[in-house]
């Protein structure tokens, strides 16, 4: 069974984040999931695409860091916002294209400089069974 496609709204989360956060996909490909604009491998732009995740717990993220030697080792988070310098990594085989991408699926990846992994939590539509 192929995994579901991804669209605006999708929920994700970081492995670093204590919160989840929300998938913008702008609508330039003109290609709609469910009345919604399909996702891309190359939607990780951060606070256009990539919403923060709430407060970042990465000591990799300068600011965690800064704020943990500030209060002398004691852990302190900080503000999440993510850096996703390269596109989302596939999760299979794709062969939807979005435009001139191919479509970001439920099971893509994500990679923020500070150490997170960021997954697809929820893919921003629903397929229903009918019986």
């Amino acid at each position: 069974m192929s995994m579901p496609h991804v669209c605006t709204g999708a929920t994700l989360q970081c492995s670093f984040g204590v919160a989840p956060a929300t998938l913008n996909v702008l609508p330039v490909n003109r290609v709609l999931l469910g009345g919604l604009p399909a996702a891309t491998l190359m939607d990780h732009i951060p606070i256009l695409n990539i919403t923060p995740f709430a407060m970042c717990q990465s000591m990799a993220n300068p600011t965690v860091a800064a704020a943990t030697a500030a209060k002398l080792g004691v852990f302190t988070p900080m503000p999440c916002v993510p850096v996703t310098a390269a596109p989302w990594i596939p999760g299979g085989a794709t062969t939807v294209m979005v435009g001139n991408m191919p479509a970001l699926n439920a099971g893509g990846t994500l990679m923020c400089n500070w150490g997170g992994v960021i997954k697809v939590v929820s893919p921003g539509q629903a397929t229903v069974m009918l019986p």
